[in-house]
């Protein structure tokens, strides 16, 4: 039963950054468990604990706006679920703060509609002209067929619509830093290593995630939603 529902905002440090999609699943309900947090579970013969990630980062990236929907069987308090779930997380994964949400709300992957990375590169013999040259061709450009291999398979695309923004915020000894805003969806999602190589550039040495946005559901919407799951 779900009683209750929590966005969940967490950090992923370095300690954590080679992580899988399912490791921060993972060690997110073990940590919840620890804590004795009421989880709700799905039905069947494999119940799982009901937490929804809102967007997989890749393995060795690291952010600060992670966010993931937490169901309960138990009403808890925002302020002591955070208190506990401090206490039991993992070296390299922080949880920063959360809020209650409706139950009835739709699955948070689908309200995800982009990501705002900050990634460094080797700063080569390229110049900042250079660089932002290299930019505004790639914001100029209609299409960029891209293809992406995993394993044995080999994914073909278009890169150019899921770059939303793109500049070099700043340089500094031996790096330049980009700013990117990439799309996300359940359909396809931008990744900031692909749009670095395809500037041309030398693999980034560092990529961070600063935030997630989130559709919001306007708030007359939101009303009628809790008035109702009350049954008033």
């Amino acid at each position: 039963m779900k009683a209750q529902r929590l966005r969940l905002t967490f950090a992923r440090g370095g300690e954590a950054r080679e992580l899988s999609h399912l490791e921060v699943t993972r060690a997110l309900e073990l940590a919840m468990r620890q804590a004795q947090i009421p989880l709700a579970y799905s039905e069947g013969k494999r119940p799982t604990a009901q937490i929804s990630v809102a967007a997989p980062l890749p393995q060795g990236v690291t952010s600060e706006c992670e966010l993931a929907d937490v169901f309960l069987s138990e009403r808890m308090e925002p302020a002591r679920f955070l208190a506990a779930l401090r206490a039991n997380m993992p070296a390299g994964l922080e949880a920063l703060c959360c809020h209650e949400i409706g139950v009835a709300l739709r699955a948070l992957q689908t309200q995800v509609r982009w990501a705002e990375y900050e990634v460094d590169v080797t700063r080569d013999k390229r110049s900042p002209k250079d660089v932002c040259g290299a930019i505004a061709h790639l914001l100029a450009a209609r299409t960029l067929p891209w293809e992406h291999r995993r394993e044995t398979k080999v994914h073909r695309y278009d890169l150019r619509p899921l770059v939303l923004a793109l500049r070099l915020e700043t340089e500094g000894e031996g790096f330049f830093r980009l700013e990117m805003r990439l799309r996300i969806d359940q359909e396809r999602s931008g990744r900031a290593d692909q749009v670095v190589a395809a500037l041309g550039l030398e693999p980034p040495l560092r990529i961070h995630r600063r935030r997630l946005y989130v559709e919001q559901t306007p708030p007359a919407v939101s009303a009628y939603r809790r008035l109702v799951e009350s049954g008033d």
